[in-house]
């Protein structure tokens, strides 16, 4: 996608063929700075401190995290070691855990010399499919934004996301906002509904940041405005991502999603999740199973911002002294979803649903 005009991604292999490059989503808004990935330990303090985020960004930054690790110590000591390192570094999205099979599958039988390269090579391919399936994603879900354009008379479709699903979670085109970006180069009016999503506020921050380089209409509300926005019919539909979708259709995405969903249930909005299929776990047969992160309390409590003097300052919100919580996702059950848009099409939120785009998984 586009920052001021230039189509930039999110993660790129550097003109010397073994560094990284990361967008610094830390900084966003406010500031944007590219960091540069030289071995094992950046790239899992980037995808732990959320530098990067998003299931397939995490899993694209793992997979040449493990390549870098590899340039440096190919054993098989070195791989184990690394594998382990990067898989810890955050529990919930399954893409981290199956890009690095994928880099571990296409090493682990080749000699020590050979692993470095082959791991770059595969890594190259890991975000260079991951482009095209966002895109395929888009596709299916702007015919559901079509739909109801074509129904509202000429009036913007408006849409509610949560958290950012955008071209920052991804390596280009997003996963909820591929459809929006789609839809709106087809000529359909579009206004955007941006949950902030706290405690560290993605959708203020990036899906918002996203949207404004884009020049698609949006506007930020706090995270319980939803409701009472789909009460008085001005959410057409909600459209959002999911970092891990367990075999009957459930889905684990950002904390807050399944309250936007009871609310879209109450008030009869149709409730989409996107999702490529790397975030399918299909070895988990029910959402309730799913590792929830729990992150550090002090997300909560603090929030950074820009000063009227262009400064970056972090704020203490709360009282002093109170704890806090903070759970980084939800669950929300598929009965509450409407449909899944995959790469692969739209289906109901079950098994039987998903098994009818990806029969090669009955087995």
């Amino acid at each position: 996608m586009r920052i001021d005009g230039k189509h930039m991604r999110t993660i790129w292999l550097n003109e010397d063929g073994w560094t990284v490059s990361i967008i610094n989503q830390q900084k966003l808004p406010h500031v944007f700075e590219i960091v540069v990935l030289r071995g094992l330990n950046d790239a899992a303090r980037a995808i732990k401190d959320m530098a990067v985020r998003g299931a397939p960004l995490i899993g694209a930054t793992a997979a040449f995290g493990l390549a870098l690790a590899l340039r440096d110590d190919p054993s098989d000591a070195g791989l184990k070691e690394a594998y382990a390192r990067l898989h810890a570094t955050r529990p919930t999205a399954i893409n981290l855990k199956w890009a690095l099979d994928e880099i571990y599958r296409a090493v682990h039988n080749l000699v020590a010399s050979d692993r470095a390269d082959a791991a770059y090579s595969r890594s190259k391919e890991i975000v260079e499919a991951d482009v095209d399936i966002s895109r395929r994603l888009g596709e299916h879900g702007a015919s559901l934004i079509r739909g109801i354009a074509e129904v509202n008379g000429g009036k913007p479709v408006n849409i509610l996301t949560h958290c950012n699903a955008g071209w920052l979670a991804t390596i280009d085109w997003g996963t909820a906002t591929a459809p929006i970006y789609l839809a709106r180069d087809e000529g359909v009016p579009i206004h955007v509904w941006v949950d902030e999503t706290r405690p560290r506020n993605q959708g203020a921050a990036l899906t918002a940041y996203e949207l404004g380089h884009e020049g698609i209409p949006h506007t930020v509300i706090v995270d319980n405005a939803g409701g009472h926005l789909m009460q008085q019919g001005q959410v057409d539909l909600c459209l959002v991502g999911t970092d891990r979708t367990a075999a009957n259709g459930d889905v684990c995405n950002k904390i807050g999603t399944y309250l936007k969903a009871l609310a879209a249930f109450d008030n009869d909005v149709p409730f989409y999740v996107a999702l490529p299929h790397t975030t399918i776990d299909w070895a988990l047969d029910r959402g309730a199973d799913i590792p929830i992160e729990e992150r550090n309390a002090r997300e909560v409590i603090h929030v950074s911002g820009l000063t009227a003097e262009g400064q970056v300052q972090e704020v203490q919100v709360s009282a002093a002294g109170s704890e806090a919580a903070n759970p980084a996702f939800d669950v929300t059950p598929a009965r509450l979803v409407t449909s899944l848009v995959t790469d692969r099409g739209l289906c109901a939120a079950s098994r039987e649903g998903l098994l009818s785009l990806f029969p090669e998984k009955k087995a």
